[in-house]
Parts: C-alpha cells; sequence; structure tokens
C-alpha cells in the first residue's frame, strides 16, 4: 500500500466565534489559536450554516482593548438578541478588568430586553456596584435580586452578600457558593454536623472532599441516618474508594445495588468478607440484575467445582450474563482436564449466546490460535463470525482489521481493501480505524512518518445546545460562561448518583468547560457501559452529533503544545493525543509513581533534560515548562528509534531499557504483530490509546481526512449539529 511520504499543510487552529461561542469569560482559559474567516468543518459530512444571529468574530488573539471594541460595536447596533448578548459579554469582561462604571453603563435596563438572563445582570449589577464602593446601591441590587428572581439559583449569591445564610443553605444547598459557605463555616465550628452532609452531597469537586467524608464518619457515625449514609457511599464510591464506600453502603438503606457495592468493596481488601457479603446479597434480592453480577464475582472467588455451581445458576437464571457463565465454566473445566465437558460448553456459548461479549472473545482467541499456525483463511473466518455476530464488542475493531491483514497474507488485495474500509465504515473512532486508514494509503502518517506531519486543523464555529437543562443554563452555556453554566447545573443536577443519559453528557461537558477534564472526558466515556437497550440508543445518538466527540477530544494549552512542537518537530497532534493520555490536560495531576503535570514528567527526568537544555528554575506543574521539558523528551525517545513513533511512545511509557529489549528479541518482526505482543500489558494499552487520540483529533478536525471519513461511511450517516 502508498504510503505518505510528505508533510501535509501548515496547522491552522480555528475558532469561529459568533456570539453563540465568545469564549470570554470562560472558567478556564484555553489556548484555542483563532482566525478569522475561516469555514466550520464537519467530522464527516457537511456542517449547517451558522444560526442568522450569530457575527463571525475572532477574539482570543486580539489586545484586550481590541475585544472591548469588537463587542462595543455589537453592543451599539440595532435592537435584538445578539446586541443584547454582546451587551451583557461586554459588562462581564470589563468586570473582570475592574473597570465598573463602564459595565454599569452596559447593564443600565438590560434586564428588560434580555429577561432570560434578568438574574444575572443584577448579580453582575450588584458586582459592579461593590467594584465602585457603592455599598448601599450593591445592597439595594442584591436585595432587588432576591426580591425579583427567588427560585433563581444565582439568588444564592445574593441570599450570602445580605447575611441570610441560613435561607441560602436551606433554598439552595447544591450552589457552590452555599458549597463555600459551608466550607468557611467548619473553619468557625468544626464539629457541625449539617455541614459535613451539605458538603457530602454536594461537594464531589471539592479538594479534599473525602477528607470531609473521613470527619463525617469519625466524628458523627452514630448519629447520621440510612440516606446519609447512602450519600457518604456514593461520595467514597465516586472517589474510587470502595472499601470505605462499601462500609458505608450496609449502613445505608437495603437495595440490590447497594448489597452488591457492599460486597465489591470488601473483595478488593478481605477476600472471605466478600464471598460472605456476596452470599448474602444473592440470598436477599435472587432476581435482580445485581445478583447475576454477584454470582460471576463470586464463581470467581471459590474453588471450581463451587464455582462451576454458581455458574451453572447464572445460565439457569439470568439468559444476559449467561454466555460470560459459559465462558468462564469452558475455562474452569479445562483446568481440571475435562476437554470434552469444556469443548460442550464452548459450543453451547456460540450456539446459544453467540451475540455476548464472551463469544467474541472466545473467537477471537481461536482466530489468533489459527493466525499462529499461519491458517490465514481458518483466522479470517473466526474474525469474520466476531464483526457479524459481535460488531458492538470490543474485539470487532481489531477483528476487523486483521481480517485485512490475513487477506494480505493470502495476497487478496481487494478482500483486504475491503475490510479497511469496513473498519473505517463500522468503527472509525477506534485505534484499528487509524491502521485502516494508513493500510488504504490516506494521508494520515505511519509508525515511521507521523513525527513530522502538521496537519490543518479547524474549529466549528458555534457551540450546540445541551440537551437538557433550563433555558438559563444553555445561553449562559451557549456564550461561553461556563463557570455560571457549572454552578447553575450543580443545583439543576438533582440525582447524580442514578443520571440519565442526557445528563450525564452535560454534566461531562460542563465539567470540560470550566478545567475538570479528567472527570468530564470520563463521564462522557463512561456512557459506553449503560446496559439497558433504550439507553444505549440515546448513547449512539449522541456519538452521532458534533459535540459528542469535540468535548472528548478538546483543545486546551493549544498555544504551548504548538509552539513546542513546532520547536522540537513534533507533529502537534501527536503532542497532544500524548498529553490527553498521560494527564487528561489535567496540569497539576500527580501520579502514584511521583510524574507530574500535562506530560506526566518524572522529577529524575526533568532535571536530566533540564540540564541538556540548560533550563533552570522549571515548575512541572506549569504547562510551558511541563510540555517544554516532556516535549524534549519525546523528541529524544524518536531520535533514539529513528523517528519511529510507536517504539517512542513505548519507551516515553515504559522506559527506553524494556523497549529496546524487545527491538533486539523481535527483530523484522511486522509492526502490527509487534504491537499487539509488546509484554507489557500497561503500555501495550498506552500504544494503541495514545494513537486513536491522534486519529480521533486528525478524523474530527482535519477537513480532508473528515471528508474521506464521511465519504466511506455507511452505516454512520453524518454527524449531525445540534441545533
Amino acid at each position: 500500500m502508498a504510503m505518505l511520504k510528505h508533510a501535509m499543510t501548515q496547522t491552522a487552529l480555528v475558532v469561529g466565534a459568533g456570539l453563540c461561542v465568545l469564549l470570554i469569560g470562560a472558567g478556564v482559559k484555553t489556548g484555542f489559536r483563532m482566525s478569522q474567516g475561516q469555514s466550520p468543518l464537519p467530522l464527516v459530512g457537511e456542517q449547517q450554516p451558522p444560526t442568522s444571529d450569530s457575527q463571525s468574530i475572532a477574539l482570543d488573539r486580539l489586545s484586550s482593548e481590541e475585544r472591548l471594541q469588537r463587542l462595543e460595536a455589537l453592543a451599539q447596533g440595532n435592537a435584538s438578541v445578539e446586541r443584547d448578548r454582546a451587551r451583557y459579554l461586554l459588562a462581564a469582561e470589563l468586570l473582570r478588568q475592574d473597570r465598573p462604571k463602564q459595565a454599569l453603563k452596559w447593564l443600565e435596563n438590560l434586564e428588560t430586553t434580555y429577561p432570560l438572563l434578568g438574574g444575572h445582570i443584577l448579580r453582575n449589577r450588584a458586582v459592579a456596584y461593590e467594584q465602585t464602593g457603592d455599598r448601599a446601591k450593591a445592597k439595594e441590587t442584591w436585595q432587588a435580586l432576591v426580591n425579583q428572581y427567588p427560585d433563581n439559583p444565582v439568588t444564592a449569591e445574593g441570599l450570602i452578600k445580605l447575611g441570610q445564610t441560613e435561607q441560602a443553605i436551606a433554598q439552595f444547598p447544591a450552589h457552590p457558593q452555599t458549597v463555600a459557605l459551608a466550607q468557611k463555616g467548619l473553619k468557625k465550628n468544626p464539629k457541625n454536623r449539617g455541614l459535613k452532609l451539605l458538603i457530602a452531597r454536594h461537594g464531589h469537586y471539592l479538594s479534599g472532599y473525602t477528607d470531609f467524608l473521613d470527619a463525617l464518619v469519625k466524628e458523627h457515625g452514630s448519629g447520621l441516618k440510612p440516606e446519609d449514609w447512602e450519600a457518604i457511599a456514593f461520595g467514597y464510591w465516586e472517589k474510587q474508594l470502595y472499601g470505605k464506600a462499601g462500609e458505608a453502603y450496609a449502613r445505608s438503606s437495603p437495595s440490590s445495588r447497594n448489597a452488591y457495592r457492599i460486597a465489591r468493596g470488601f473483595q478488593l481488601g478481605n477476600r472471605e468478607g466478600a464471598k460472605v457479603a456476596y452470599q448474602n446479597m444473592i440470598q436477599a434480592f435472587p432476581e435482580s440484575d445485581e445478583t447475576a453480577l454477584a454470582l460471576l464475582r463470586l464463581s470467581r472467588l471459590a474453588e471450581p467445582t463451587t464455582a462451576i455451581g454458581y455458574l451453572d445458576q447464572v445460565i439457569r437464571r439470568f439468559p444476559d450474563r449467561a454466555g460470560e457463565a459459559l465462558f468462564d465454566k469452558a475455562n474452569l473445566l479445562e483446568q481440571q482436564g475435562k476437554g470434552k465437558e469444556a469443548q460442550e460448553a464452548r459450543k453451547s456459548l456460540l450456539n446459544r449466546y453467540g451475540k455476548s461479549n464472551s463469544a467474541a472473545e472466545y473467537r477471537w482467541k481461536v482466530a489468533q490460535r489459527s493466525a499462529a499456525e499461519k491458517n490465514y483463511k481458518s483466522a479470517y473466518r473466526w474474525a469474520e463470525g466476531i464483526v457479524a455476530d459481535n460488531g458492538e464488542s470490543e474485539y470487532a475493531p481489531m477483528a476487523a482489521y486483521w481480517m485485512g491483514k490475513w487477506s494480505e497474507q493470502m495476497r487478496q488485495e481487494q478482500q483486504a481493501r475491503k475490510a479497511y474500509e469496513q473498519v473505517l465504515r463500522r468503527y472509525p473512532e477506534s485505534y484499528y480505524a487509524w491502521r485502516s486508514a494508513t493500510r488504504l494509503g490516506w494521508q494520515v502518517g505511519d509508525f515511521d512518518t507521523v513525527r513530522d506531519l502538521n496537519p490543518a486543523v479547524n474549529r466549528p464555529l458555534n457551540r450546540p445546545d445541551l440537551p437538557v437543562g433550563s433555558d438559563i443554563l444553555k445561553e449562559l452555556f451557549r456564550l461561553g460562561q461556563d463557570r455560571d453554566a457549572w454552578e447553575l447545573w450543580q443545583v439543576e443536577f438533582k440525582d447524580p448518583a442514578n443520571p440519565a443519559v442526557a445528563e450525564q453528557f452535560t454534566d461531562g461537558v460542563l465539567r470540560i468547560g470550566v478545567g475538570d477534564y479528567l472527570d468530564g472526558m470520563f463521564m462522557l466515556s463512561f456512557l459506553s457501559q449503560r446496559e439497558k437497550p433504550e439507553e444505549q440508543e440515546q448513547y449512539q445518538a449522541l456519538k452521532r452529533q458534533r459535540a459528542y466527540w469535540e468535548s472528548l477530544y478538546p483543545f486546551p494549552y493549544l498555544d504551548p503544545i504548538e509552539s513546542w512542537s513546532q520547536e522540537r518537530r513534533l507533529n502537534p497532534l501527536l503532542v497532544t493525543a500524548l498529553i490527553r493520555q498521560e494527564s487528561r490536560f489535567m496540569a497539576g495531576i500527580r501520579s502514584s509513581a511521583g510524574a507530574v503535570g500535562l506530560m506526566q514528567v518524572m522529577p529524575d527526568t526533568a532535571d536530566w533534560v533540564a540540564k541538556q537544555i540548560q533550563f533552570k528554575n522549571y515548575r512541572l506543574n506549569h504547562p510551558e515548562d511541563n510540555i517544554k521539558l516532556g516535549t524534549w523528551y519525546l523528541d529524544y525517545t524518536h531520535r533514539e528509534y529513528n523517528n519511529n513513533s510507536m517504539l517512542a511512545v513505548a519507551s516515553y511509557n515504559a522506559g527506553p531499557g524494556a523497549v529496546a529489549r524487545w527491538v533486539r528479541e523481535r527483530a523484522g518482526v511486522d509492526v502490527d504483530e509487534f504491537v499487539e505482543k509488546i509484554p507489557y500489558q500497561e503500555t501495550r494499552g498506552y500504544v494503541k490509546s495514545v494513537f486513536a487520540n491522534y486519529w480521533n483529533y486528525l478524523r474530527i478536525y482535519n477537513p480532508d481526512i473528515s471528508r474521506q471519513v464521511a465519504q466511506i461511511s455507511e452505516k454512520h450517516p453524518p454527524l449531525a449539529m445540534a441545533k
């Protein structure tokens, strides 16, 4: 297959910004490079034109005064929603610059023509009066906010400013300003149980959140109600402290989910306790969905004969989990030397539950075994069964790609091409879609050419509407007022423990808007784990929206990434992809091994790199310093392996010694086979994830690749822009 040997066009990252997307005052400053006159690009297919009340304006790269001039020109236009939005944003920008008198001019009577944001307009006016030092007018305005918008969550700020803290706590306990008030109250009165409970229920985003939970359990455990324990348990579970969560669930109201989580919490540290808890759960809730999972977990804790009994219960009573039980049963029978019975179990798996994920896993193992024996025809046939019957399983993209590779081995080029096109059509977001694109000769770079590419990247003009939330929330988000939108969402999001699909999506998007990329991306990606058919259908619909992919693959810290990528002669999308995998763009994150920052640089490595480039007084948690050091090291690993990005990325994760050993031991091995057989499971997954990230940035934002994916797509129609 023909491979790309030349660089793509110069990167030109674009954000068009009508007033729907002026990112003035967003919760976190991003590094988007904005330019004027560019059209938005589709993920696949054609994009809808900007709304009629949008005017394309590029503000992020302008000076502060130039930004104000652009907004002021719009704010002086004819009466329209666009003019009111400009006045609101102009005033907000002036307040951030501590220019309250000018802000007041643009806020004057704005609530009469822009009633949707009336509460926030009064809040901003009160803040402006505070900045001028006019306390009387500030108090009068805060009172007007409370009187005129008593049910608007922004009123919580007015109540707090007016000293009506008890009413704020009673009426708006989830508002971040109220949570902050509770934090201050605990400093004065550390024994206040009510304030700790408020934080337990509504302060999951706080630094040191679990410290509040620990104090609540230690100091007030005997007086807590079951619903209090439920809130505490959920908080621990969200923070992945499963042992503590299990203990708290044991003191909350009985339910099948709670009983399962009690046992799961035990399993991570108390094997015998987990057995008892699972048995209790099965007895108390024999027909629940969680009981099938409990039986499977219990079978993996028991000795083989007893385990098979648990698996047989699953097979008889829970058809949705029977495939998994049969797969495990066959493996146990094989271990006991009962090969014939094991084979019968596998036949039953394929015949009765052939569409299960476990059937896909079994088929893939047989396909791999056939390929190792160079029986490519048999391997192809088993992989074809996965694509046909297990097309939504995790094995399907891999199986479809290797159908192409094995076809090449059999010199069936047309069949190979069809296989690669099938991967791009059915699994366009997968690592194997990128590998398929390389085999088809697309200009996406291969492992040994991707470093030198500099792909053109464009951003869309419009923000989509959120699928749920009040009109106020949607307007704030549309205007790029992400902090205000996120604060409002904390009040509107009523049941975080049991979110609807649209709520979980909205929560993820708003978290990302305020810089909580780690949890925000998790919320979005974890939607794939929904098991109910109607929820999976909703998730699949979201995946056809641009907003889903753009949220999963954002561009924070773009300026330093682009700058240092050019300095090191590295593909900026490859650097972005690696940062996304390493840190999810969380600049202050620190790993258990001690790696720090966006590119997760180890302190010793940073010291060594700093000496090479004579870089003094750096801070690893400072984004630009971290990227400067990390890109130098990524360039170094590329130079060590003759610019092979697969080996360079693997070395970045596993270290140069391990990768050098693998290269020596497996010289001449096909590159795809090399990746699949990387001895370290973490590094194998890491390599695939980094290049899947790279591919997704390319297919979402690069115009040429986006159109190529659109042309080849049959199953997935062009992604619709949210209306």
